[in-house]
Order: structure tokens, then sequence, then C-alpha cells
């Protein structure tokens, strides 16, 4: 039985992709019925298919994309998909986070991967990270098997993005230290205004309909309104970010 769980378990575990997003990246419709490697290698093609293939170096046969794994012309399933991408990265046994802006001798503080708002719990979900940069080489060399327990690379993104090693190393989703949460996504960007609280629904574990259309405002107060009624914390109200 053993020997079942321990097959099974390395057969269907999977890699996830963090990124940020670039021209011409893969949408479902465009790689149905195709196969990854057979397809061009422009723009996000080639990300993708370069994904796949360190994915298979990890020894993994699973890999997962934002970009071609969601079919965002449903609804649904974009609403379901945002309620569940925080256990998704969570049950991931590696993330790789692919850093487009980084050179070999480039410091991963400066990447703009970690001033954008979807990459926060990109970044606090997974237990296992690894990065690469622009020319998919690990990050300083680092043969580390987990990033998130290496000093270097603590000190550099505790450095840049003001959030404390304790809670990179190991992250628990909820209502816990609201206000500091709030403050890690202070100083975030989203393409979509709305996005800005939609991407902290699985950090505060809250679970709120999505309405592409509304403001920021309306969206960010939905979430507030959430955190209060949950739990009972007020101080949340008088938060700037």
């Amino acid at each position: 039985m053993d020997r079942i769980r321990a097959d099974i378990s390395r057969d269907f575990q999977y890699v996830t992709l963090s990124h940020r997003w670039g021209e011409g990246e893969p949408s479902l419709r465009d790689i149905e019925g195709h196969t990854i490697y057979g397809m061009s290698i422009r723009g996000g093609f080639g990300k993708l298919q370069t994904f796949c293939r360190v994915a298979l170096e990890w020894n993994y046969l699973w890999a997962w994309s934002d970009t071609c794994c969601i079919d965002k012309h449903s609804s649904a399933e974009v609403q379901e998909t945002i309620g569940s991408m925080f256990a998704w990265y969570r049950q991931s046994a590696l993330t790789i986070v692919y850093l487009a802006d980084v050179t070999g001798v480039g410091s991963l503080g400066g990447s703009e991967w970690l001033r954008r708002g979807w990459t926060l719990q990109e970044l606090l979900a997974p237990e296992r990270v690894v990065f690469y940069t622009k020319t998919w080489s690990l990050y300083k060399n680092i043969t580390s098997l987990n990033h998130k327990m290496d000093a270097v690379v603590l000190d550099e993104v505790e450095g840049a993005t003001g959030i404390e090693r304790r809670f990179l190393k190991k992250f628990s989703p909820g209502l816990d230290d609201a206000r500091l949460r709030l403050q890690w996504a202070s100083t975030r960007t989203t393409t979509r205004a709305e996005d800005i609280a939609y991407s902290l629904f699985g950090i505060f574990n809250v679970h709120l309909p999505i309405m592409y259309g509304e403001s920021s405002e309306n969206a960010l107060g939905r979430l507030l309104a959430e955190i209060v009624s949950q739990s009972g914390d007020i101080s949340v109200l008088d938060w700037v970010g």
C-alpha cells in the first residue's frame, strides 16, 4: 500500500508557473488539440514550452500555467479559479518563478514580479519555490531544492517586500494580522483595478463573488466588509493603502 501511495503521489504531483504576463501569452483555446512542443516559440508560447521542459527536469509529469489552464471565456470557471488559486499553488509540489526582467547578474529584489498584485499569493502560498532568470538559469545558481529556505533569497525578498521571513517560509491564509497583510499589498499593482482586491481573497481565505466591471473601491470595500464581518476587527477600516 505504501508503494502504491508513493507511486500515485509521484505521478500526479504538479508544478505551477508564476510569472508576469507578457505579449502573446497562449490561451486554453490556443493550445487545445495541439502538442505543446509542436507550436510556435514566439511570445508566451516559448515560455510555456521551456516551463514544461524545466518541470520535466525536476521529474514532474504535470505542469500548470495560469495563461492556458483556465477557460477565461467562462465566467463560472473564472469565478471558481480565483476562489481556488491559493489552494492550487499551496498544493503544488513546486512553483517555478520565471523572472523575465532579471539577468544573470541582476537582483531578485528589483524584479517587477515582486510588485504585482497576483504574485503576492504566488509568493506566499507555495511551500516550495525556485526562481529562474530571463535565460531560464537558476537564480544566482542556487541549487537548493527550495529557494524559500535560502538565506540569500529570503534577505532579498524581505528587503524588497517588507514581508518578514517567518511569513515567507510558512504562511497560513486567514484573517490574522489583517492590517499587515493589507500593507503587503498596498504598493502592488494590477492590470485590472478590481484585481487588487480579488488577488487577496485567497490570502484572507474569503469567498466573495467576482464582479469584473465594478470599481476597485467597491471591490476592496466588499473585501474589508467581509474581513470585519468574520473577524470583528474594525481597525482594518482605517487602513490607508
